[in-house]
């Protein structure tokens, strides 16, 4: 019997250690952050894609550049703070973010419900933009118009949804295997358009004579937005002042234009 109290007693000592430890630890998760602070600390910590071209990259030195980089450069400036960038990854960016390994994420981070209720995101300051992208002689205003011409996609891509969803019956779409493919049947007149990111246009339009192909219409347009913890409400004002005024001023259309060789889309 005193051998089955002892053995009663340990167990539940661990389990009030364990939940003990669980307690402590859960301050230390998704933490509130001031401006104050990071100034205090004297440096911004920013994750960044590094795998996204043109958004995040990294530069000759092996080091995260690209318009991501650029703006979270801008921001720690306006700030008076030092930069640490770190890359991060698609999927370990808010998790990242959530256990204070970073103070903000400038990660080319779509802003959709389901991450709205994970973090805090501030007004856009980027947007990635899938375009119809085709011959400058032949005549497409809207998706009424895809019924007459050969569309292609890379095969299943956002663009292959969204061609697909929008294009009347009898729409030719010609799927490819990946962008690449289909840039190449543009090129060489396999199809009359295709569906693509601009960044993706702005590279044909570099391998083909001036005025040969031009953006037709927007199939979608993704924002993206700088993502902090909940709760901090000081530090949400400051980030959106921040993309405000470099809006306002056409910093962030500049960077814009250095990384994507067009305007900053309407936000």
């Amino acid at each position: 019997m005193t051998s089955s109290l002892q053995r009663r007693s340990f167990t539940g000592g661990i389990a009030a250690l364990s939940l003990g430890a669980i307690l402590i630890a859960i301050p230390l998760i998704a933490s509130a952050q001031t401006v104050e602070e990071l100034k205090k600390k004297g440096e911004l910590t920013v994750g960044l894609l590094v795998d996204f071209p043109p958004y995040g990259t990294t530069n000759a030195s092996n080091q995260p550049d690209g318009y991501d980089a650029d703006v979270a450069r801008l921001m720690a400036r306006d700030l008076g703070l030092k930069l640490n960038l770190v890359p991060v990854t698609g999927p370990n960016r808010i998790p990242f973010l959530l256990t204070n390994k970073v103070d903000l994420l400038v990660a080319s981070l779509a802003v959709t419900p389901e991450r709205a209720r994970q973090v805090q995101f501030s007004q856009p300051y980027s947007a990635a933009t899938i375009v119809l992208y085709g011959s400058k002689k032949i005549n497409i205003k809207n998706a009424a118009d895809l019924k007459a011409v050969r569309v292609g996609v890379a095969r299943a891509s956002t663009q292959d949804t969204t061609v697909t969803a929008m294009a009347p019956q009898g729409t030719e779409i010609r799927r490819f295997d990946d962008d690449a493919s289909a840039m190449q049947a543009l090129i060489s007149g396999q199809v009359d358009a295709i569906g693509c990111s601009t960044t993706v246009a702005a590279q044909i339009a570099k391998r083909v004579p001036a005025d040969t192909f031009e953006d037709k219409f927007v199939l979608k347009q993704q924002e993206m937005a700088v993502a902090m913890r909940p709760g901090q409400a000081e530090l949400l004002k400051t980030v959106n002042d921040f993309v405000a005024r470099n809006t306002a001023n056409g910093e962030l259309n500049k960077l814009y234009r250095k990384w994507l060789e067009r305007d900053l889309p309407k936000l």
